[in-house]
């Protein structure tokens, strides 16, 4: 039987709003009540200066729709009104300041070390990085996952040749969808394709939140996420609430594209996130045969900018026909052809990795090996 919206509302009214005594649907103060596949989002309209105060309300209104039968994942997002009914009343003490549940970083069990894949702007391959680099990461011998973080534009289910629903532990845990041996988890699974993602801020935060900490990840070594492109409010949500054990910067030899790394190397900077390296993606165009290659987009701008910012410079990918018709068919390069010359550099830049997460004390100590 699917969830509609009177059974959301019902769970909902045993939920108290503390100050006035009456259930949170009586007190009016739920909204935009949305219900989609056992995928259930709502708001909450608060005072503002009541927000730090309203989270344990918050997150007992998610606990009571949880606990629905056929829910999948909950979704509730605080939304200031600037005319409540609150205001009418005496503004109450001043709580003494606690800290918030989503206040800090917190861990995710059983996840030893956290990396962002990130790019200053869309459209330079970094969703095709972070699956293949998770793919290489997983042949050195880690035990890995991967998450979709891009809310408006989830590929990595296209990318790995998954579909279908993600199925709920007994503990209302989601359960990862698996490919080539990698867990993963993409607000894809949980939407369809052609459905446009209209959300604001607070729901986007909400919901890269709950991906993090409301999946069953089990023991993995690394958890790579794909960031979404830009340094706008989802990136520092995931910045701010995930323990990152540093972020890898993807660009293009472009300069418009190098200066939108600038930024997002700017922003991990100032956040106190360590930046592993810089990728330069369609580094250049190798001809069949004579081996001659073509810098389409300029070269070796993503090193400069490394040695300029004093970051290391993790490789070149260059422009290969396999790669991108293996992430169209759900066959990447990596899971199908380690060996092959087109999975070469995602092998070498995982190398890389593996060793500056040694060096950061969050893995086990990478092995030497060689794929010819």
């Amino acid at each position: 039987m699917s969830v509609t919206r009177e059974d959301v509302l019902k769970a909902l009214s045993a939920v108290t709003e503390p100050e006035t005594g009456k259930d949170v649907v009586s007190a009016g103060i739920v909204q935009g009540v949305v219900v989609k596949n056992g995928n259930i989002g709502f708001s909450l309209e608060i005072d503002p200066k009541e927000a730090e105060a309203k989270e344990p309300l918050r997150r007992a209104c998610e606990e009571a729709v949880k606990q629905i039968k056929g829910v999948l994942s909950v979704t509730a997002v605080l939304t200031a009104h600037s005319d409540t009914p609150s205001s009418s009343r005496p503004a109450p003490a001043a709580p003494k300041r606690a800290p918030s549940a989503q206040a800090g970083p917190q861990n995710i069990p059983g996840v030893k070390a956290i990396v962002a894949v990130a790019s200053g702007k869309g459209g330079v391959g970094k969703s095709t990085l972070a699956v293949n680099l998770a793919l290489a990461l997983g042949h050195l011998g880690m035990k890995v996952g991967l998450l979709d973080a891009d809310i408006y534009g989830p590929s990595v289910p296209r990318m790995m040749g998954l579909s279908g629903k993600p199925q709920v532990s007994k503990e209302k845990k989601l359960l990862p969808l698996e490919a080539y041996g990698i867990k993963t988890m993409s607000i894809g699974y949980m939407v369809d394709d052609s459905t446009a993602m209209i959300w604001r801020g607070p729901m986007v935060q909400s919901a890269l939140t709950q991906m993090m900490s409301e999946v069953d990840w089990g023991e993995l070594d690394v958890l790579i996420v794909d960031f979404p492109p830009g340094t706008g409010d989802a990136q520092l949500t995931m910045v701010q609430r995930v323990p990152l054990a540093g972020a890898v910067i993807v660009s293009t030899p472009q300069e418009i594209a190098l200066m939108d790394a600038r930024r997002g190397i700017a922003m991990f900077e100032k956040t106190h996130v360590p930046v592993f390296g810089i990728v330069q993606n369609m580094a250049y165009y190798e001809a069949p045969g004579s081996g001659e290659k073509t810098y389409i987009f300029g070269e070796g701008g993503a090193k400069r900018v490394a040695e300029e910012l004093h970051a290391d410079f993790l490789g070149d990918v260059p422009l290969v026909p396999e790669i991108r018709a293996g992430m169209d068919e759900g066959k990447p390069i990596v899971a199908t052809d380690p060996g092959s010359k087109a999975a070469a550099p995602f092998m070498d830049i995982a190398t890389r990795l593996a060793a500056k997460l040694y060096e950061e004390g969050g893995t086990k100590k990478p092995p030497k090996i060689s794929i010819s």
